[in-house]
């Protein structure tokens, strides 16, 4: 880690208008709804010398207050959900500022073993480099979950942490304000004690903090290990060390660091049977997890609904606006079948889509003769007796819809080696966990 930053003094930077309004252009490039206040990044924007000089004013006279979070549930893949604290607009902007400020404190001293939102490092790298230790020879992993990671971050040790380096106490109060601004849930704030709720830009930051004192354990012991923020996977040379291994981590993590081990979730495997950030090592070779390759069917499942007023085209920019960043991070597999599964997944829901759309059996054979195909072979798919599932593998209606009539439709491509830099942050890999 690095000195002590005193100097020059953090809390002044932080309350210059310059840095905070690097910070709104950060909020409004990721977006977002509103918070408790119920205004927006638009309400924002359109008073935002007015906003920025009383949030100076504000923080520079120790008025500012962070307000509560908006609790919001995220369904998860697998089922149940994932609560998220949306911070209000003026707050995202505080905090988007104060990572700008610590993140070069911090960051130089992290695991290079640590991929989870950091600089120049993503999720393909953290797979790849345990592709690598498997292949090495050490195929068990230990692969450990933490129960309600954010929810359970204990404050006083995070804020001792940051205190190593980090003098200046105003930040160090200001981040203890944050911590403890409670969330609004069904029009009632409840105090957090404990936690650092998922939702704010600077709470990324504040899990590798955490977290890097793990970093630093496991380094010490020697073992390999890929951790992207509370996903860690240790690797072992056989069954009886990574038993060992869980045994004695999972009680650092509980003792030490006041987390919780989930043992439900948290196993002790070969690789090919564990799934790390979507993705499994099977004989030395990445594949889409089985897990992950279910989630997205049902994702196209949801995307591609049978009764739906949306026109083909919407349903077409909405398919491809997820698959493009799906695909893009999925690249990595070494199995391309695993793709074109998901793409012929897509095609047959929207000939399903088609055929539904003709409401009677004459019209969807008028129009299956329109589209090249011979009135014989029209006549006898449409009158037999098999239901519009089973009418999207025929020949007759993959022959009037081809696969290159859904890549030439208004410019939309389905298609895998389509990319979207910066698809795999926050939101997409709560999804995956």
């Amino acid at each position: 880690m690095s000195q002590l930053i005193e100097e020059p003094r953090l809390f002044e930077q932080l309350c210059s208008e310059s840095i905070l309004r690097v910070g709104f252009k950060l909020v409004k490039k990721n977006g977002g709804k509103h918070g408790v206040d119920g205004v927006s990044l638009q309400d924002f924007e359109a008073r935002l010398d007015e906003e920025l000089s009383q949030l100076q004013q504000d923080l520079a006279g120790w008025t500012y207050k962070p307000s509560p979070v908006r609790r919001v549930e995220i369904p998860k893949p697998q089922g149940g959900v994932r609560l998220l604290g949306i911070p209000t607009v003026r707050d995202r902007v505080v905090q988007a500022a104060l990572k700008i400020l610590l993140e070069p404190i911090f960051e130089p001293g992290f695991s290079p073993h640590s991929y989870g939102f950091r600089p120049g490092r993503n999720p393909q790298q953290a797979v790849q480099a345990g592709q690598g230790i498997i292949d090495s020879g050490k195929p068990y992993v230990v692969d450990i979950d933490l129960s309600k990671f954010f929810d359970r971050i204990p404050h006083d040790r995070l804020i001792a942490r940051m205190s190593r380096d980090i003098g200046d106490k105003r930040i160090l109060r200001l981040v203890g304000l944050m911590l403890r601004s409670g969330v609004m849930e069904n029009g009632e704030v409840k105090p957090s004690r404990e936690g650092a709720m998922q939702g704010g830009p600077i709470s990324p930051l504040l899990s590798n903090i955490v977290l890097d004192e793990l970093d630093q354990e496991l380094e010490k012991r020697g073992l390999a290990f890929c951790r992207f923020a509370d996903d860690c996977n240790i690797f072992v040379k056989s069954a009886k060390a990574a038993d060992r291994v869980m045994a004695s981590i999972s009680q650092f993590i509980e003792k030490k660091l006041k987390l919780m081990v989930n043992p439900e979730k948290s196993q002790v495997a070969r690789a090919e049977r564990v799934k790390f950030l979507g993705f499994t090592v099977v004989n030395g070779t990445v594949a889409i997890a089985r897990k992950a390759l279910q989630a997205g069917m049902s994702k196209v499942k949801e995307l591609t609904p049978r009764g739906t007023h949306k026109t083909l085209e919407v349903t077409l920019k909405e398919v491809n606006q997820w698959y493009e960043g799906w695909s893009n991070y999925f690249s990595l597999t070494n199995y391309p079948s695993q793709l074109l599964k998901i793409e012929a997944h897509i095609r047959r829901r929207l000939r399903a889509r088609l055929i539904h759309q003709q409401k009677r059996k004459q019209h969807l054979c008028r129009t299956l003769v329109k589209r090249g195909v011979p009135s014989k072979q029209a006549a006898k798919a449409v009158f037999s007796n098999d239901n519009r599932w089973a009418l999207t593998t025929t020949r007759a209606v993959t022959r009037a819809y081809p696969n290159s009539w859904f890549i030439n439709q208004k410019g939309q491509k389905i298609r895998s080696d389509q990319k979207m830099a910066h698809w795999f942050e926050v939101t997409q890999w709560i999804s995956l966990a």
